[in-house]
Order: structure tokens, then sequence, then C-alpha cells
């Protein structure tokens, strides 16, 4: 638990109030089908630094900021810096935009499956983006109840519920146009939040940078493992990542690559400065201590207490830009219902009420339903190489063995870190999570990129 008193309970509700009252303010309210679902009213183009913004803060989540500090925490420099590399994604994200979009002709990506592997290739993906959706708002919730307290305590729920309850209401209301508009104030907060951080890290009198630099000194050790992974895993992330793919259609070719780029600079700065956080705590750990604990140690309660604004105002603007993916979803490229707002705030409701079961249903572990996501995701990198960046056709065998490999790799993953088997320690030896992870990509990858090789259609 980290918030532990009643008037900083208080506190931390009051600034959520205010910044979903700024929100409800700044969100405007859409009645047209392309303001609700592409967030274009009539008017206006978002421009680079509201597509930048918006990218940024759709994906300094609540759960990034949590992982960034506790891989720091427990890895060192290496965990930090790992966690970073998936932030390459921006790059990747640009490239499989500009090729779909400018090159190949296509307003969506369920265009592209369609086209190229038919029905089953529509299905597989959209299953792979639900998940992914459900997910976000399950481990954004989740982290905002742990914030408050422990599973299950008053301050836990209330705090759930509250932050469901106002992101649903002011996302209702705009949609993608209010997401838009919100995350840039939102950034603002994080923003500020950060810099007051860093200024209490660096002014503390055991800040210590070269030993920050040099805190992951084994090379063999489970952080640098994670970053191997991550570089493997960084050309298919942003492909099912639809919040992040959503933007990479609202503006012109010039605007979008700008966005991307400025997009991944701040954003992986961000999460690298944060991380930081977690490194200094981790030097200065005393005994099993959980990283809470230390750094309200070291740096005090006003500390947990921005923290914990951080992860709120995060949840947030994330949450209100998964449900907006999640409309457009279900309803314009899902055509599970008549293309008109209301639709899109029916589905909207239904998300939020699926995270919501996740949360309080389901598992309680933050990276469970979240990890078996990202590891199926890899099914989508010999896509993007063949079939996106060179323009190849492939069998359709090719994709569902790709297809099948990568969802069944996900789930053994899933088992595997949930105690429930141990078949990769068995085989292979090796205990760390992370290093049953980067065997699974290695296999996963291996037998999708030599399918797909094999599978490879005459020019």
């Amino acid at each position: 638990m980290m918030i532990t008193s009643a008037f900083q309970v208080a506190l931390l509700l009051s600034v959520l109030l205010a910044v979903a009252g700024m929100s409800w303010w700044v969100a405007p309210r859409v009645t047209t089908a392309e303001g609700f679902f592409r967030g274009q009213e009539p008017g206006y183009v978002p421009g680079v630094w509201t597509l930048t913004l918006s990218q940024v803060t759709t994906w300094i989540f609540a759960r990034s900021l949590m992982n960034a500090a506790l891989l720091g925490y427990f890895f060192g420099i290496a965990g930090t810096l790992a966690y970073a590399v998936y932030y390459g994604s921006f790059l990747t994200g640009w490239l499989i935009i500009d090729r779909l979009r400018f090159v190949h002709g296509y307003s969506n990506i369920q265009g592209f499956f369609s086209e190229r592997f038919g029905r089953m290739g529509v299905v597989c993906y959209n299953l792979l983006v639900s998940l992914r959706l459900l997910s976000e708002v399950f481990a954004n919730l989740l982290v905002v109840g742990i914030v408050f307290g422990v599973a299950g305590s008053g301050a836990y729920n209330l705090a759930i519920l509250a932050v469901a309850g106002i992101t649903l209401v002011y996302s209702l209301k705009g949609g993608l146009s209010a997401s838009l508009k919100t995350d840039v104030q939102q950034m603002l907060i994080l923003l500020a939040v950060l810099l007051v951080l860093l200024v209490m890290l660096i002014s503390h009198s055991q800040f210590d940078l070269p030993a920050l630099l040099v805190s992951s000194p084994g090379w063999g050790s489970p952080g640098w493992i994670l970053l191997l992974v991550a570089l493997l895993q960084v050309i298919s992330y942003p492909l099912h990542d639809p919040v992040m793919m959503d933007r990479g259609f609202l503006a012109d070719r010039d605007t979008t690559r700008k966005s991307f780029i400025q997009a991944f600079w701040i954003s992986t700065a961000f999460i690298i400065l944060f991380g930081l956080l977690g490194v200094f705590a981790g030097l200065h750990r005393q005994g099993e201590e959980e990283l809470m604990v230390t750094m309200q140690r070291l740096l005090g309660m006003p500390a947990i207490f921005l923290l914990g604004l951080a992860l709120i105002v995060s949840a947030a603007s994330t949450l209100d830009s998964t449900l907006s993916s999640a409309s457009k979803l279900a309803i314009v490229d899902m055509g599970m219902g008549r293309i008109h707002p209301n639709r899109g705030r029916v589905a909207m409701l239904l998300f939020m009420l699926g995270g919501l079961f996740m949360v309080y249903f389901g598992t309680r572990d933050l990276y469970a339903a979240v990890a078996v996501s990202g590891t199926a995701s890899l099914f989508l990198t010999p896509i993007i190489i063949f079939c996106i960046w060179m323009n190849r056709r492939v069998a359709q065998w090719s994709f569902l063995i790709n297809f099948l490999f990568a969802v069944g790799g996900s789930v053994i993953y899933f088992l595997e870190t949930s105690g429930y088997v141990n078949w990769i320690g068995s085989w292979t030896g090796v205990e760390h999570d992370y290093s049953k992870l980067l065997i699974l990509t290695l296999v996963i990858l291996t037998v999708g990129l030599v399918s797909f090789w094999w599978g490879l259609e005459r020019e």
C-alpha cells in the first residue's frame, strides 16, 4: 500500500476530481461519427504537438511508470533501459503506418489483414488487439487501486470505481476528440510532477549518477536479458496497440512522421528518468524492502504522494485513449453496430465493465494479461517484414502456423510465470522468467519467419 493517511487519500481524490473537471471542460461534445471515432471535427486537424503529446501520454500509462521503476529497483540500469527499448515502438510504428497508409493505400489495419489474409486474418488480429485493450483497462485500474490501499479495502475499491467512472464520463462525451484534447493537459501535469520528483532525486545527499550507470554489472543479469527480448519484440509491439495505430491515421504524412519521432524521444527520456527513481531506491534497499517503502524512507511521503498523483493521472489519460480505440475497434473496424457515436458509447461502457470484471474476478497479477498479449503479438513480426515492408504475399497456411505458435507460446509463458508448469525450466535448465521469455521469443520468431519464407508466393 502506498498512500496511508486519510488526508492524503482525500487530497489525491480532490486532485483527481479537479483533473476530471478540467477534462470535462476541455472535452468537446461530439455528435458526429467522424469526430467520435476518428477525432476529425469540422475545422480542426490535430497538429504535430497535439498528436505528439497524445501519443506520449497514452504510452506513459500507470503500468509503464510502475514497471520502469520496479525494473530499475530490482535489476538496476539494465532493467530501466530494457523497458525504454519498448518505446522504440514509435519508430517501428511510424515505419509500419507509413508503408500501410501512404505506400500501400490502406485506411485502417483491418483493411490490410482482410485483403492479404481474408476473414481469418481479420479475426486473429481483432482477437489480439481486443485482449490488448482489455488488459490495458485492467492493468491501469489495478495500479490505481494499489496506490490507495490493499486489495479489497474501501479505499482500493473507491479509487478504482472513481477513476473508472470519471474517465468513462468524459470519454463518452467526446470519444477520440475528447481523448486528443485532454491528453495535452494531462501530459503537462505529468511533466510537472516528473520534474519535481527529479529535483528531489538529484538534490538528495546520496544521489550518485556514476553509481546509477553501473548498477547492472553482470551481463547475464535478468535486466540485460529483458533488453534482448525488448529488441526482438519492438518490431511487432506497435502493430498490436490500436491506440498508437489509430493516431497514425489522423494527419498528413509529414505531421504523422514528426509526431511519431517526437513521441519517441520524449517518451523514452520520460521512462528512463522515471526509472532512475527505481534504480536509486534499489541501490539503497535494505533487506527485503519493497520499492515504495524504500522510496518513502529516502525521499519522504511528499515523493510518494507525487508518485501516486503521476500514476492516477497517467491511468486516466490511458483509459480515455483505450476506450476511444475500443469503441472504434468494435463499431468501425469490426462492424458490430451502426457507425454512430451512441453505439461507440455502448462499446466503451462494455470494455470498461470488462476491465472491472478482470480486476475483481480475474488475476491480480499486474503483468499476466499484458505478458500474454505482448508475446502473442510476435506473430505480427513476419507479417510486418514480409508483407508490409517488403510487400510480398504469403500462403494462408504460413499465417496460421505463425499465429498458432505465437498464441501457444504466450499461453505457455503465462502458465510458466503463474507457477502452473515448469516445462521450459525442465527442458533447458533456465529458471528466471525473462530467460524463459527470451527462449520463447526466439522460438516463435524462428518458426514464424521460416514459415513465411517457405510460404512466399512467386512475384
